[in-house]
C-alpha cells in the first residue's frame, strides 16, 4: 500500500505517524505516537477524521484504546464511562475501526 499511502499524503489527503517498536534501541509504540499528537488527533476527530488501527490485539489495542480513552477523558473532562461512549460512537459512524489479530 505504499503508493497509495504516499498519494494521499502528498493530496494533503492523509496525515501518516508510525511507531517503530522493533528497529531502534529505545522504543516508541503506538499509544506513545497518539498521546504525542493528542492535541492533533482530538482536533481531527473533532473534524471528523478517521482512525484506524492495526496490529497486535493482545497488547497495542488495548494500549491504543487506552490512550484514546486518555485523550477523552481530558477534552471532554469526562469519566471513563462518557469517554467509552464517545470510542462506541466513532466505531458506529466506522470512524474508529480496527484490524487486529
Amino acid at each position: 500500500y505504499e503508493e497509495f499511502w504516499s498519494d494521499l499524503q502528498q493530496q494533503d489527503r492523509l496525515d501518516l505517524h508510525t511507531a517503530l517498536s522493533r528497529d531502534q534501541q529505545e522504543k516508541i509504540y503506538v499509544q506513545d505516537r497518539i498521546l504525542e499528537q493528542e492535541e492533533l488527533i482530538w482536533d481531527l476527530l473533532q473534524k471528523g477524521a478517521y482512525l484506524y488501527v492495526c496490529g497486535d490485539a493482545n497488547k497495542m489495542a488495548k494500549d491504543v484504546e487506552q490512550a484514546l480513552m486518555q485523550i477523552n477523558e481530558k477534552h471532554m473532562k469526562c469519566d471513563t464511562k462518557a469517554a467509552r461512549t464517545y470510542l462506541q460512537h466513532l466505531r458506529k459512524e466506522k470512524r474508529y475501526q480496527r484490524d487486529v489479530y
